[in-house]
């Protein structure tokens, strides 16, 4: 297959024009990372997206790949002295590397098995002759007695057949045709199945104790919830399927003959090869497909979670108290200032088993009064409802003096956070229990900024996490991290290396160095003088310049994200236009040059650009330093605690998704317990799809259904009707 073929088949699949393929293939042979391409590079791929570039970075991969199997087999089984021209084009024609491979099952390297064996008894002739099934005299005894050879142990005619019809099944099994044949039809007309493996206690798995479902309608949370059920090793597993049907499908590709003496032989080979090879393998090609398609479907859900969680907006411009509470080692509090520096932190008892409630929240009282803090954020793990009231009833009796507000933040992977080498090299004088409490604090003030120091999959917004593949879901979260910090751009002279890492073009490396050279050199004042930091390149000034702000530097067009290569043209377009104050002429100028259409072309053709990198100029023109996470839903903020106990049913509250999985999403609505919106509450139509309706980080109204205190659960309808 050339590169040609392959773009063409990119193109088809992905419904594109095939120069987009070749041009967007080029560019990530290049070097060019995918949020480069996507921002700066639209006119060369006709303005594809993200992950329209993946798509194409993952096809063009696995056919790459695909090629490279080709070759490995063909000059396996050349060497093997076996290449028939029919067997060297099905392979060089193989468009799946399913297909590709059981193509080479026959030719492959094995173990020895039962057909081996009997091959070395001198048994393929005879195997050779009930698979011609030309006799139709005779009498098969007769035709098998002339392989008897006691020095071989074949001691008899029975032996004799049974090694012949030994390798007959194995003949069979490797038959590439059959198998897809096998496996479609598993797929179609399987069903899995699953039961308790002991005594049935009660478990997370109960709904699976006596289940079955077909194959081609289960859903992916079910899969990975029974094949966890199965590790654990409370359920066991199998697959169903009609074995008569099977085998007559078998039998349509070997049975020649009817009338033949070997009929019942060939039947008995059949029979025996699909029970003993060609099933258990095929159930674990479907097992393992139905795990690779959860996985797949798990792994998106937790990414458009992870994104959405990444681009909540920041709370800007407040001094903020982070409080990590617990019990038995007391609650941590840290208050930072408006740009997140950590400024005093202590511990309080509020609750069992010191009590010390009062002198806790006399404690809280003096540093939200001797910083000014406005809000405070409490981690929403152990004492999280205990804490929340304590901080009520302060903010309760401190409203004639200030106003004060407080949110509940998600404290996922805060720990994993506190003893990481990161949080030790930003606060080497603080213990771990101690430096939680600052993430949380953080989380509130830029949630982007804070999290990429945290493992993704600590994070806790997915479902199956720690099931799936991990080597994928690190890869699609990775990806996934690098697109929302290049999104949205990070302040050159305040980011951590922990956010810059993951800017397009640079390297944990040379995020250090950049650091390095902040604290050396000050402040960076252009984006050119990143040139002059070690291991920065003219190709890795490329790919970062455009995603790193300055917003107080020489050059106004560093604190947007428009190209230092595209700075000659927006220039020239300003004095076109005579523009003096970018700030505040640049809405006035996107107006004014979409009224003059007629003008567009002769202008894009004076400026030297493209229209899709002049439309970029314009929107930065017209907001230059925007956020994009600043218009969307801001969080709500309380003054006053809900238990669970004063929620009624039929009660409308507002809350905040928490996550968002297959079978509906989880709302914090202020009470101790998530509730659950299932997918048939959220509309007054039919969803298919939760995330259709409901992102991580959404602000809801919700109705209350049901509440059981007992299990701590609660039903909650998004329906208006």
């Amino acid at each position: 297959m050339t590169e040609q073929t392959m773009f063409q088949i990119i193109a088809d699949e992905l419904k594109i024009n095939i120069l987009q393929v070749k041009h967007t293939i080029k560019l990530l042979d290049d070097g060019n990372t995918v949020p480069f391409i996507a921002r700066y590079r639209k006119e060369v791929t006709g303005s594809m997206d993200e992950v329209q570039i993946r798509d194409i970075e993952d096809r063009i991969n696995y056919l790459r790949a695909l090629e490279t199997r080709k070759d490995a087999i063909l000059k396996s089984i050349e060497e093997q002295g076996k290449l028939t021209p029919e067997l060297k084009s099905r392979i060089e024609k193989c468009s799946k590397m399913q297909e590709l491979e059981d193509l080479y099952l026959p030719y492959k390297p094995k173990k020895r098995t039962r057909a081996t064996v009997a091959k070395e008894k001198g048994l393929l002739p005879l195997a050779e002759l009930i698979l011609a099934q030309e006799l139709n005299d005779g009498i098969v005894e007769d035709a098998a007695r002339a392989y008897i050879n006691p020095e071989k142990e074949v001691e008899n005619v029975d032996d004799a057949l049974q090694g012949a019809r030994d390798i007959i099944a194995e003949i069979i099994s490797e038959d590439a045709d059959v198998r897809k044949a096998i496996r479609e039809m598993t797929f179609a007309q399987g069903v899995l199945r699953s039961e308790a493996k002991k005594i049935k206690e009660r478990t997370d798995y109960e709904a699976y104790y006596e289940y079955a479902e077909a194959i081609n309608k289960i859903v992916p949370h079910r899969v990975l919830a029974i094949n966890r059920g199965e590790s654990e090793s409370v359920l066991k597993v199998s697959i169903d399927v009609d074995a008569d049907k099977m085998n007559a499908e078998i039998a349509a590709h070997y049975i020649k003959n009817k009338n033949s003496i070997f009929f019942e032989q060939m039947q008995l080979a059949i029979a025996d090869s699909y029970a003993r090879l060609i099933a258990p393998s095929i159930t674990r090609e479907v097992r393992s497909s139905l795990s690779e398609i959860a996985d797949a479907h798990a792994i998106e859900i937790f990414a458009t979670n992870l994104k959405n969680l990444l681009l909540q907006p920041p709370v800007r411009g407040k001094k903020i108290m982070g409080i990590d509470p617990g019990f038995r080692s007391g609650s941590k509090v840290a208050v930072i200032d408006r740009t997140g520096k950590y400024i005093e932190g202590t511990t309080i008892y509020p609750h069992p088993p010191q009590n010390k409630y009062m002198e806790a929240k006399s404690i809280v009282r003096k540093m939200v009064e001797k910083y000014d803090v406005d809000i405070i954020a409490i981690g929403n793990g152990t004492a999280s409802r205990e804490t929340e009231q304590m901080v009520a009833e302060l903010i309760g009796e401190m409203k004639a003096e200030r106003e004060v507000a407080y949110i509940i933040v998600s404290e996922a992977g805060a720990s994993v956070y506190s003893a990481s080498k990161v949080a030790r090299e930003e606060f080497p004088d603080l213990d771990a229990s101690m430096r939680g409490n600052i993430s949380i604090a953080r989380r509130l003030l830029d949630p982007l900024a804070e999290l990429v120091k945290i493992d993704p999959k600590s994070i806790g917004v997915g479902l199956y996490q720690h099931d799936v593949n991990q080597r994928r879901l690190m890869e699609a979260l990775g990806h996934v991290v690098e697109s929302c910090v290049n999104s949205v751009g990070v302040n050159l002279n305040t980011a951590s290396a922990s956010l810059l890492k993951h800017i397009s073009g640079l390297t944990s490396r040379t995020a250090q160095n950049i650091i390095a050279h902040r604290d050396s050199h000050g402040i960076f004042k252009s984006r050119a003088e990143l040139k002059k930091v070690d291991g920065i390149g003219e190709v890795a000034f490329e790919q970062a310049a455009g995603f790193l702000r300055i917003p107080d530097g020489d050059e106004i067009l560093d604190n947007t994200s428009i190209h230092p290569e595209s700075y000659p043209a927006t220039h020239k377009l300003l004095k076109n236009f005579d523009v003096k104050n970018v700030a505040e002429e640049g809405k006035k100028l996107k107006q004014k040059l979409k009224e003059s259409q007629a003008e567009l072309e002769n202008l894009l053709q004076d400026l030297g650009i493209g229209r899709p990198t002049f439309d970029d100029i314009l929107e930065n023109l017209a907001k230059p330093g925007l956020d994009p996470r600043d218009e969307l839903q801001k969080p709500i903020f309380k003054s006053d605690v809900l238990k669970m106990e004063d929620i009624k049913e039929g009660m409308m509250l507002k809350g905040t998704v928490r996550n968002v999985v297959d079978f509906g999403a989880f709302v914090d609505i202020g009470v101790k317990q998530d509730g659950l919106v299932h997918v048939s509450q959220m509309a007054d139509k039919f969803v298919k799809n939760p995330m259709e309706i409901v992102a991580v980080g959404d602000v809801v109204d919700v109705r209350v259904t049901s509440i059981d205190l007992e299990r701590g659960r609660i039903g909650l309808s998004m329906k208006k009707g």
